[in-house]
């Protein structure tokens, strides 16, 4: 962190307001597809409700919605939903900022590149254009691995136990398929990925310098995106959000963020979100809308989980490793974490407060609730405390 003075200073509760807000969970009235700010940086789409319920509690109804998403793997090796029409845009912005970031985001994979004399960049190119190739027609992931592997050598293979067979390091597997101009198709378990229509990059890769990822729109810029999306932050927070050095993070740092101080500790924010903080911070919470956030909700990807759950406890219960539950959250405060329960056509909602939830706040989260059950396409059978 350097030495410039804070441009402001605000609380704990005003930084978790700006983010809730920022992010349209806030939102009263339905949102287009090409205003609803979390596709800027990607919804994962992980677990039963994916990211289909994250667009619809920020406004985004899935009916409008679907012929202009699409989803793919990006950071973290993860599945996002994006804008369609964004994806050339958004494999610039997902691209690694160097080598010793690419080595990072494939984690072990990149020690045996390495010790052949192979770049990870490299490999990544080179496994992106075996994956054009293979996939002409919607493919299923293991027929892909099947395929990869009688393609590429040793360096890029690994014995895996929990398959009992020898197939590609996932991170590369993962990373390289929007590099090749693919996308998951929706729905499918085990996936299956096919040709992003109209793809016209000649070459098959990561974005390259001498700018990489820096050529993508301003708003994927990734960095960028984090900062409005959940600053105020530090470069430590985006660095690990992102799998990426923090030095590669810093000298792609934006020349327009400032550094605020959000309860003692140093941070960045755009500075044209500087107004939309200091009005969070000076306004009433937003404890009206009351969400349950699925277990990996935009709001949750911060990585400054302390601002988040200040309580130890809290933070154990939620970001669990395995079996991770979803958030109750009402404005910027969690109340505690929640999880679906299906009986038949009947779902409910089993809660495990941490706090104290007053009448008001529970019919709220009955409301909710009832709102998931119809998006599911089932019976409320109402909120179970644990």
């Amino acid at each position: 962190m350097d030495a410039q003075r804070p441009r402001a200073t605000v609380s704990r509760a005003g930084a978790l307001r700006f983010r809730w807000r920022r992010q349209g969970l806030a939102n009263t009235e339905p949102v287009a597809v090409a205003q609803a700010p979390a596709l800027d940086l990607g919804v994962q789409d992980t677990g039963p409700m994916g990211s289909g319920w994250a667009l619809w509690l920020r406004g985004v109804a899935p009916a409008t919605a679907e012929p202009e998403l699409a989803l793919a793997w990006t950071l973290r090796g993860a599945p996002h939903a994006y804008r369609r029409a964004d994806l050339p845009g958004v494999m610039q912005a997902v691209s690694p900022f160097s080598e010793a970031d690419a080595a990072k985001r494939v984690f072990d994979a990149s020690t045996p590149l390495r010790r052949a004399g192979i770049d990870v960049l490299d490999a990544l190119d080179v496994v992106a254009g075996h994956m054009r190739e293979i996939v002409s027609e919607p493919t299923v992931k293991g027929e892909m691995s099947k395929q990869l592997t009688a393609r590429v050598d040793e360096p890029y293979l690994r014995y895996c136990r929990v398959c009992q067979a020898t197939h590609l390091y996932e991170q590369p597997f993962r990373l390289s398929a929007l590099y090749a101009g693919l996308e998951l198709e929706p729905g499918t378990s085990p996936p299956v990925l096919r040709r992003i229509p109209g793809w016209r990059r000649r070459s098959h890769g990561p974005a390259r310098a001498p700018r990489g990822p820096r050529e993508a729109p301003e708003h994927l810029h990734v960095i960028r995106a984090y900062l409005r999306l959940l600053g105020p932050a530090t470069q430590k927070e985006v660095a690990a959000y992102l799998d990426a050095p923090v030095r590669d993070v810093v000298a792609a740092w934006p020349a327009d963020a400032v550094v605020v101080e959000v309860q003692g500790r140093a941070t960045y924010l755009l500075e044209s979100d500087l107004d939309a903080l200091v009005e969070a911070e000076g306004s009433g919470a937003d404890e009206d809308r009351v969400r349950l956030l699925a277990a990996f909700d935009p709001l949750l990807q911060a990585k400054d989980r302390d601002l988040l759950v200040p309580d130890e406890a809290g933070r154990k219960d939620l970001f669990r490793t395995i079996g991770r539950p979803g958030a109750v959250a009402a404005g910027e405060e969690v109340l505690g974490t929640w999880r679906p329960l299906t009986k038949g056509a009947t779902m409910s909602i089993r809660f495990t407060p941490w706090l104290s939830v007053g009448p008001v706040l529970r019919r709220a989260i009955e409301d909710q609730g009832q709102e998931l059950a119809r998006w599911r396409g089932r019976e409320f059978g109402g909120v179970v405390d644990e």
